[in-house]
């Protein structure tokens, strides 16, 4: 029997690749009046949490961290990533950016919402609670990501912390609420496509 069902691991694989290319790309920086880039790169780790569970957003998000590892070292953009090179600083914090959304997304959404991962129909559970779900799994998962990096980044001494207080305020309450709002709608239509076509195709793969 494999450790993941086939869909858990084909969901964690497409959104691996999403956040890598909007990473590679830089796409997933969204430029800023601060001076810094609003990142949506930790929103795949998210939707991959809440669609299928704390593991497959543990392992998105761990390849998200290595990938922002690799491209600091190898090709890096600017000052900035060298302090990327770091693994407590790239890596370590993506781990619990799926776990804590999962956890958000299960508290407000109650155990029906378990029913998500077992394919594509949404849980039967009032539609504003399930967006309130959504939305909380959206900004709880960003707020990991940016306080964690950046309290990496002043730990090891790579900025004041009045700059990272000032990019913190500046940035992250911006980056949650783009999350949120990309994670509401992509869940959502994902699970309206479940509710439309019956049980999800890739699920008949699952042993």
């Amino acid at each position: 029997m494999a450790v993941l069902p086939v869909r858990k691991i084909a969901v964690a694989g497409v959104l691996s690749a999403i956040s890598i290319v909007l990473g590679v790309t830089r796409l997933g920086f969204i430029p800023w009046f601060s001076g810094a880039s609003v990142t949506i790169l930790q929103v795949p780790v998210i939707v991959g949490a809440v669609l299928e569970g704390p593991l497959v957003g543990f392992v998105i998000g761990l390849l998200f961290g290595l990938s922002s590892l690799l491209q600091a070292a190898i090709a890096p953009t600017g000052p900035v990533d060298v302090a990327f090179t770091n693994p407590f600083i790239s890596v370590v914090p993506r781990l619990l950016i799926g776990p804590v959304s999962w956890l958000l997304y299960r508290l407000i959404a109650g155990s029906h919402s378990s029913t998500a991962s077992a394919g594509l129909d949404k849980p039967k559970i009032h539609p504003v609670r399930y967006s309130a779900s959504l939305i909380a799994a959206g900004l709880g998962g960003s707020l990991t990501n940016t306080i964690l990096v950046l309290s990496a980044l002043g730990i090891f001494g790579f900025f004041p912390w009045s700059l990272i207080f000032t990019v913190a305020i500046g940035n992250g309450p911006v980056e949650a609420a783009v999350s949120a709002v990309i994670t509401l709608i992509v869940v959502s239509v994902y699970t309206g496509i479940g509710n439309s076509l019956g049980k999800a195709k890739l699920s008949k793969l699952e042993e």
